[in-house]
């Protein structure tokens, strides 16, 4: 039976100078809230707080954390505060963006832009039911992944991996660019560190070597998760999680049934992402992008990615899903 979770900060929270709003999601791993900072600009918040590790009453500042997860706790900890300086190097439009980051209160927090549209999950499920031929366009997924990977190219050359690449994470904004949000550095430590029952991961996205403990993890991984997103913007739903593909492996026939709705090269570039064998996969992002730029150029100035997103669900005119935010932490398409 799940432990209550960790209760949020209450609006009006002052934390590193900036003032709590509201909490905008709830994970595993932390909390995050839309913020106000010295200047009145908004800013989202995230406060690590593992659900697994920590309890925190309403109305209290400060996580309790038992004595027997405390090195744990401080593990995941260190890993979070390493990512938020690492992210903060970065520069690109197709990476979040980190402003700050900062200890208070026994944990740590990171300050990012605020950001608005909806996540490519929300597109996702809303064209899956318009139940049309094709989820997503071909022309749609090939811009939309272009602007991804060059953003993850930047992340894998500072040394890092995103780890917990999913729709849910590729926020598609309103001033049309998709950016990789919410890394899972700090989700992976605890996971290799720790005695969990069952692996912290997005089933479906998590390529095979996470699985594993000791294993080699490299840009190789997050490729794989990146098979698994545009299979989703193919299919309209995630393929099915590696432990099932190591028993029996559907994926070429579901990739079969997609010939003649979408071209040879984008079911074979899936294909390629999504091999079981690290070794079998492309190396690097630099190779996938080659890959993927090479065939079906378009010979047209595209509209707008989100434009083009809600072309693709069929002219829903100012289409937004409802509620979205840029720190969506909802859970996988594949519950819905």
């Amino acid at each position: 039976m799940s432990k209550t979770k960790p209760a949020p900060l209450p609006p009006d929270t002052l934390i590193g100078g900036y003032r709590i709003v509201r909490l905008l999601a709830a994970g595993g791993f932390g909390l995050v809230y839309l913020a106000l900072d010295g200047q009145g600009q908004q800013v989202a918040l995230k406060e690590y707080l593992p659900s697994a590790l920590a309890v925190r009453a309403p109305g209290e500042l400060l996580p309790v954390v038992p004595p027997e997860k405390l090195s744990l706790y401080r593990l995941g900890l260190k890993s979070f505060f390493e990512e938020g300086r690492a992210l903060a190097q970065i520069a690109h439009p197709s990476v979040v963006s980190v402003l700050n980051f900062f200890r208070e209160n026994e944990t740590v927090y990171m300050v990012m832009n605020y950001l608005e549209g909806a996540s490519l999950q929300e597109f996702i499920v809303i064209a899956r039911g318009l139940k049309k031929k094709k989820v997503l366009r071909e022309a749609t997924i090939r811009s939309l992944f272009d602007e991804v990977l060059r953003g993850l190219r930047i992340v894998h050359q500072h040394k890092m991996l995103h780890l917990d690449i999913k729709p849910a994470n590729i926020f598609i904004t309103d001033d049309n660019k998709a950016v990789l949000i919410d890394f899972g550095a700090a989700r992976e430590v605890l996971n290799t560190e720790g005695n969990f029952v069952r692996p912290m991961y997005t089933p479906g996205f998590a390529a095979p070597e996470m699985y594993k403990r000791n294993t080699g993890l490299g840009p190789w991984t997050d490729i794989y998760a990146v098979g698994a997103c545009i299979y989703s913007c193919m299919q309209g739903y995630p393929p099915h999680d590696a432990p099932q593909r190591l028993e029996k492996d559907r994926l070429a026939l579901s990739m079969a049934r997609l010939r003649g709705v979408y071209s040879d090269n984008l079911i074979e570039v899936v294909q390629w992402c999504m091999a079981i064998d690290p070794l079998s996969r492309p190396q690097s992002v630099f190779a996938l992008l080659k890959e993927l730029n090479r065939a079906e150029e378009q010979r047209y100035t595209p509209p707008g990615l989100l434009d083009k997103v809600r072309l693709t669900l069929g002219g829903l005119v100012g289409a937004k899903p409802a509620e979205a935010t840029r720190h969506s932490e909802r859970s996988s398409f594949l519950e819905s």
